[in-house]
């Protein structure tokens, strides 16, 4: 199902790190990936509360920590810029789905990188 939400359709992803060749367009490309694929559950499973959200995107959080060697195997790493901007995009995407009140540490507090 591809994501309908225009908000979504029309944010650039991981835009700082598509900018920074530290990191591998192939790599940033999955964690892209792993966004989509999170909004399609949300519009999909449509969670009635935070906690239903938190579970969702922890899941996608999970998703990004098995991606942290994928990086590393191409001379790269999750460090200080990419956490910023996984975690930026994590809450607009909470955003995006009308959940103001998301804690943006929350959302990812699953997270190892």
């Amino acid at each position: 199902m591809p994501v309908g939400n225009q908000q979504v359709t029309a944010h650039p992803f991981l835009k700082g790190l598509y900018r920074d060749d530290y990191y591998p367009d192939h790599v940033v490309d999955r964690g892209k990936e792993i966004l989509l694929r999170l909004c399609e559950r949300i519009e999909t499973e449509r969670p009635a509360d935070l906690s239903a959200l938190y579970a969702l995107t922890q899941a996608a959080t999970d998703e990004f920590n098995d991606l942290q060697a994928d990086f590393e195997e191409a001379d790269s790493d999750i460090e200080t810029v990419a956490r910023e901007e996984i975690a930026e995009d994590f809450w607009f995407v909470a955003q995006a789905y009308g959940f103001a009140d998301a804690d943006v540490e929350e959302l990812i507090a699953t997270r190892d990188w």
